[in-house]
């Protein structure tokens, strides 16, 4: 799970570091539409980067394994949704709007997923 520590790091690390590109870099280069677009998947990241964190320290014993698939469904989404949000906001190929749903859904999953492992944690 150590891992999964500097994953949730790393995500961090970038969602902070595209947040401020959103507000320093791409103001008045995009729309106001699309700069929104940007700061979503910029905050998404930064959630779901805490949530593989958060997957990494509870995933212990006989919660490990539904942790682990839940850090990787975490992961999925910030690429699929995050990534494709970046896309859309900085691209003009709005065909990437279309794996945004896709990247939701492995949130969600891995939600569950993580919701699961908490009922196998042991004090």
């Amino acid at each position: 799970m150590n891992a999964w520590l500097s994953v949730a790091a790393i995500n961090g690390f970038l969602a902070v570091a595209f947040g401020a590109f959103a507000a320093h870099g791409l103001s008045g280069k995009i729309d106001a539409h699309a700069l929104q677009t940007f700061e979503t998947g910029a905050r998404y990241q930064m959630y779901h980067a805490l949530a593989i964190g958060l997957a990494a320290v509870s995933g212990r014993g006989a919660a490990a394994r539904l942790a682990n698939i839940a850090a990787w469904y975490f992961l999925a989404g910030i690429v699929l949704f995050s990534g494709s949000l970046y896309l859309l906001a900085t691209t003009p190929f709005r065909s990437f709007g279309y794996v945004t749903p896709f990247g939701g859904l492995s949130f969600l999953v891995g939600w569950g997923l993580l919701a699961w492992a908490a009922t196998r944690v042991q004090a």
